[in-house]
């Protein structure tokens, strides 16, 4: 019982330095990983858009278009999308941001005098922020600072080595995935059904997503439109962007349309009460159904959990792969339960 104990000191106290070494160590190995994460990171991410775009790539060789010319079309696509976005939206949108941060001045001063209500400090930190912006753009386009430069060069360089590494993922997608999938059915069968079922959940989740932001910028676009809103496509365009941050983006965005309304008239106001209410119906009870299924169903306390979660540990990268992560989580736990409960039966 003495040699025994005596071991099991030994292997803590080899434990406890091996812990405190590596704790005093830490500088080393971090700056280490930091610097290996900064040589993956555009791999990966050309992973991810390539896996991403996979099923769009499917699609059109399913029609007979060669696959060469499909990665063209894909491709082409998403560049053409963000060159829009560049060339044409981001003047429009600068512009009405400015709008909308005033509107929601002129709010603050409006209530503050008509309800007798102190809200002074909003309104002041409303006025730093549209200075701040302003001062921002300014200070970017006059000065073209050192830092700032490099930067833009890092961020445009890391785009351009992940856009460029996708096409060949995509080229070689399907041969990935059948290596992977004979790995998986040589080592273990249980493995490969495992990695087949979070395979499709992923992939439905991003088809359902990328469906979600496309429809729900056209939907608010139009319908703030329709009710004579002046940020119309402002909102729309953020109404999309905010399915990256479930639940909470999405009342965001409508808080901020009804404010920017009350400035203008009450009626404008109740209107777009009413297309909030309406499309959020619709939004959750048909197009979330119709669109991401059963299957991706997740319990809206889940989904807040997952996102505060994130964005606490990662910021808003953890945000955004919150949901993916839940579902990776869930079906994992699924996946396994179901087959210890299979495993009992038998």
């Amino acid at each position: 019982m003495k040699n025994k104990l005596d071991f099991k000191l030994i292997n803590f106290a080899l434990i406890a330095v091996i812990v405190f070494f590596i704790y005093q160590s830490s500088g080393l190995w971090i700056g280490f990983l930091n610097k290996a994460l900064k040589i993956v990171l555009p791999l990966l991410a050309g992973f991810a858009i390539a896996y991403a775009l996979n099923p769009f790539l499917t699609f059109l060789t399913k029609h007979k278009i060669p696959k060469g010319i499909a990665i063209f079309i894909v491709i082409a696509i998403i560049i053409g999308i963000i060159g829009t976005v560049i060339i044409l939206l981001v003047p429009m949108l600068a512009n009405q941001i400015v709008s909308l941060i005033d509107s929601l001045i002129i709010f603050v001063k409006n209530v503050t005098t008509n309800y007798n209500i102190d809200l002074g400090a909003i309104g002041d930190n409303l006025m730093k922020s549209l200075n701040q912006i302003i001062s921002s753009v300014g200070k970017y386009v006059s000065d073209g600072a050192v830092k700032t430069i490099n930067t833009s060069i890092s961020v445009i360089t890391t785009s351009i080595i992940a856009l460029a590494s996708s096409v060949y993922f995509l080229l070689d997608m399907d041969k990935i995935r059948l290596s992977i999938k004979k790995f998986l059915m040589n080592k273990s069968i249980l493995g490969f059904k495992y990695v087949g079922t979070l395979d499709h959940e992923i992939r439905n989740y991003i088809k359902g997503f990328l469906q979600l932001v496309v429809i729900n910028f056209f939907e608010y676009t139009i319908a703030f439109y329709i009710i004579g809103h002046p940020n119309a496509l402002l909102l729309g365009f953020l109404s999309g962007l905010a399915n990256f941050i479930p639940y909470f983006g999405g009342t965001i965005i409508q808080v901020i349309a009804g404010v920017t309304a009350f400035v203008i008239s009450p009626m404008l106001c109740l209107k777009v009460v009413i297309v909030a209410l309406i499309f959020s119906l619709i939004d959750t009870y048909i197009l979330n159904p119709l669109i991401y299924g059963k299957s991706n169903q997740i319990h809206p306390l889940v989904v807040i959990t997952a996102v505060f979660a994130g964005g606490v540990l990662f910021g808003f990268i953890g945000i955004i792969i919150a949901i993916p992560l839940a579902i990776i989580i869930i079906n994992s736990y699924k996946f396994y339960r179901d087959n210890i409960k299979k495993k009992k039966i038998k």
